[in-house]
């Protein structure tokens, strides 16, 4: 039995099924889900991330977690990511704190994964990088400073739509006809959208950050400014797709809220800084001066790669301002570079 017939039979027994409850079965299901069956990543599969176009990336947001470290007191510290990918971003991080003085040894890393096959891939990407490498499939927090990165990953936790019929709002369900999933209530407009697991995870790692210390870097597309109406959206071979038909064989995502995590993170009592561009942040950063750094040694070809890169990652009308960022810090924490 495949996931659209798993799917389909659940409606049929039990009724129409939320959004949220298909998005984590065609994700996360535990024999079909599109995370659990395949590596989603690159040429071969439906989308690249930051980390995948450039290496500039990983090292710009490596070497802002070391300064905040240095900011904290040089204290032993959990360095979480959250939905890792291929490794990409903490072997780039890694490896441009190198000779940073103490601060691998003071280091447990902890990579939440739930793939098996990016597990696999993490696992190869950053063999012998670094002694302390855990592996989670859930968000568990030791009670110690934490420095954390998530990029990308609040954009696959399934949402919740709301629709309006008049003067009458609904949930928007997942229903089934003549063997194939439609909405319902079918060509109502979506009004509101709301993640209620990142809203979660949110406020427990600012929880966290608010008891023990620490920096937490959430970065994805998104927006700001209240609910949008629908932003769900599949991925099939870096292409869109309709989000109701290969369920489990194409990527489902939905842009994140940033008002709704910043209002959370501060519920859960970490001071927020942001929400600023991608773009913003590298450029002040240094990512253009990195980046002329790399083209000194690097053939005409190679810079040409290098410069397009850069420019996919912070120009305005490529993933510069799609994508976010805020920053989480304790109380006490100053103002980080770059916010």
């Amino acid at each position: 039995m495949d996931l659209q017939a798993v799917i389909a039979e659940k409606i049929t027994e039990k009724g129409a099924i939320s959004v949220a409850e298909y998005m984590n079965l065609a994700l996360s299901h535990p024999e079909h889900g599109y995370y659990i069956k395949k590596d989603p990543l690159g040429k071969a599969g439906d989308f690249t991330t930051a980390p995948e176009i450039s290496q500039i990336f990983g090292e710009m947001i490596g070497a802002f977690l070391a300064q905040q470290w240095r900011i904290m007191g040089e204290p032993a510290t959990t360095l979480m990511e959250l939905g890792p990918g291929r490794g990409t971003l903490m072997s780039d991080m890694l490896r441009i704190t190198r000779h940073v003085e103490g601060f691998h040894n003071s280091l447990s890393i902890n990579m939440v994964e739930t793939s098996p096959y990016l597990r696999a891939a993490q696992q190869g990407k950053l063999y012998g990088q670094h002694p302390d490498i855990s592996w989670l499939e859930t968000i568990e927090l030791p009670p110690k400073p934490l420095l954390l990165v998530a990029n990308e990953f609040f954009d696959a936790l399934p949402i919740r739509q709301f629709v309006s019929q008049g003067k009458e709002i609904s949930e928007r369900m997942i229903a089934l006809r003549d063997g194939k999933f439609i909405f319902s209530p079918e060509n109502a407009p979506v009004i509101r959208e709301h993640c209620p697991a990142a809203l979660d995870i949110t406020r427990k790692i600012s929880a966290h950050i608010a008891a023990h210390g620490g920096v937490a870097l959430f970065i994805d597309y998104g927006y700001i400014g209240g609910s949008r109406a629908d932003t769900l959206q599949a991925l099939k071979n870096h292409e869109y797709h309709d989000p109701l038909e290969d369920v489990g064989d194409a990527d489902l995502t939905a842009h994140v809220d940033f008002n709704a995590l910043k209002d959370a993170a501060k519920a859960g009592g970490a001071t927020v800084h942001g929400v600023i561009s991608q773009g913003m942040f590298l450029s002040r950063l240094g990512a253009p001066v990195r980046a002329k750094m790399l083209c000194k040694n690097a053939s005409d070809e190679q810079q040409k790669t290098i410069l397009s890169a850069l420019s996919r990652l912070i120009e305005p009308e490529q993933m510069g301002d799609l994508f976010k960022m805020i920053c989480l810090t304790g109380a006490r924490h100053p103002k980080p570079e770059g916010f």
